[in-house]
């Protein structure tokens, strides 16, 4: 890759960004009071490219048996750095908008999660990916900082991909912890952000790597990783709370994930009712249930260190349009994976569109949010995902508190869904 460890300073430097510089404590951390609740939004599908939030994007190879473009990687090389770099440069500058963040802000939202790619901060120039997303993140950090929101900065994406996923970057192969140089391009990434939160007040903390994968990185490797980004962002900003996602083990192995050692961090859940037949499968009452019960579970953990649910939707389908992947379907109608669909009537026509839900399908959303919003606020808090989509409502937070399926206020305690 020809990645040189003295990029990712030379970037920073040309950003405009100061080295070195501690600031006092402020009450954006995460955890700096009790009582503070976590209630966010992730700004997704802007730093890293996902087909099924932003669908127009990548319309073009929709029809192509086999289409050679499949997510941010594929998407710069079939382009080319110069029509790619037109391209986003447009996105980049109109998907997240100052009125975003006023409306989320008059939502009572307080949190931002801001997924980004190593490729924006430590980038081996001979891979497809372009830069300059660091300009447009400064100006979302302006907007946090003058609605009174704090931000987490999460790499979503490190070399070589930690799960395989479109949503790394790169879908296929993970193959990041087989080269020690991709381990010191993520920490070299980290350390670029911890510069920016020293900048910028409205940064409370830097997520290590968004979901690492259990079955393709060990939960040795895993933690070693942890402790390592823990130095590095500490040693730069030292205000900052780091959080460390799960790497999808159950509760009973998270204590081992993140030695009890580092203070100042929190650990990170997805909770999602999609990606499984079984959790596909499930009644309205059902689906209730365990989202009360996955309440149960943080909040007793909790008490050994702080959780939040980092993602999380009101999706009861995997029918988003090319959710599990670019021109790849859905279980539910049984075009994905599985020769059977899930739903009795086999079709996704018309889910994902507000304006085909009845009273009795706004009425188990609005209950769903409430007792999801209860379940998480028994540990610390939640970050939906996401702010905005183009075509999939249930994963739209502004359009569904608009419509007043997400309450307003905000407070998980108040709802009475779950047993108290």
């Amino acid at each position: 890759m020809h990645y040189r460890p003295l990029l990712a300073t030379l970037l920073v430097a040309a950003a405009g960004l100061p080295k070195g510089i501690v600031y006092a404590a402020t009450a954006n951390e995460l955890g700096r009071h009790s009582t503070d609740v976590v209630r966010g939004v992730n700004l997704g599908g802007l730093f890293v490219l996902e087909p099924w939030i932003t669908p127009s994007l990548f319309s073009e190879w929709e029809h192509l048996p086999q289409s050679p473009v499949v997510d941010e990687w594929s998407y710069c090389a079939v382009l080319g750095k110069p029509e790619c770099m037109r391209r986003l440069n447009n996105h980049w500058a109109t998907w997240v908008q100052e009125s975003d963040i006023s409306t989320l802000a008059s939502l009572n939202i307080n949190t931002l999660r801001i997924p980004i790619g190593y490729w924006a901060l430590a980038p081996a120039l001979s891979e497809p990916y372009i830069q300059g997303q660091i300009p447009y993140l400064r100006r979302i950090l302006d907007w946090a900082a003058a609605y009174n929101l704090r931000v987490i900065l999460d790499l979503h994406g490190v070399p070589g991909s930690q799960n395989g996923f479109d949503n790394s970057g790169r879908r296929g192969e993970i193959s990041w912890p087989k080269r020690p140089s991709d381990i010191q391009q993520s920490l070299d990434s980290l350390a670029v952000l911890a510069r920016l939160a020293n900048e910028h007040r409205s940064v409370a903390a830097i997520q290590a790597v968004n979901e690492p994968a259990n079955w393709g990185v060990s939960k040795g490797g895993i933690t070693q990783y942890y402790l390592q980004a823990y130095q590095v962002v500490k040693s730069i900003a030292p205000r900052i709370t780091l959080v460390f996602h799960d790497a999808f083990l159950p509760v009973s192995e998270w204590s081992e994930l993140v030695p009890s050692n580092m203070t100042g961090s929190y650990l990170d859940t997805h909770i999602y009712h999609v990606f499984t037949e079984e959790s596909l499968g499930l009644s309205n009452e059902l689906h209730l249930a365990k989202a009360c019960a996955d309440g149960e579970k943080l909040g007793q953990f909790n008490t050994h260190s702080p959780v939040i649910c980092g993602e999380f939707s009101l999706a009861t389908t995997d029918c988003a349009k090319w959710l599990n992947g670019f021109q790849r379907g859905s279980r539910w109608d049984g075009t994905y994976l599985t020769t059977r669909s899930i739903s009795p009537g086999g079709t996704c026509a018309g889910l994902e569109d507000m304006s085909n839900w009845g009273s009795d399908k706004r009425v188990f959303m609005r209950n769903f949010a409430m007792a999801q919003l209860q379940a998480y606020e028994k540990a610390n808090g939640w970050i939906f995902w996401n702010f905005k989509t183009e075509t999939a409502d249930s994963w739209n937070y502004i359009k569904l508190a608009q419509a007043g399926i997400i309450p307003n206020p905000l407070i998980g305690s108040a709802f009475g869904i779950c047993p108290t």
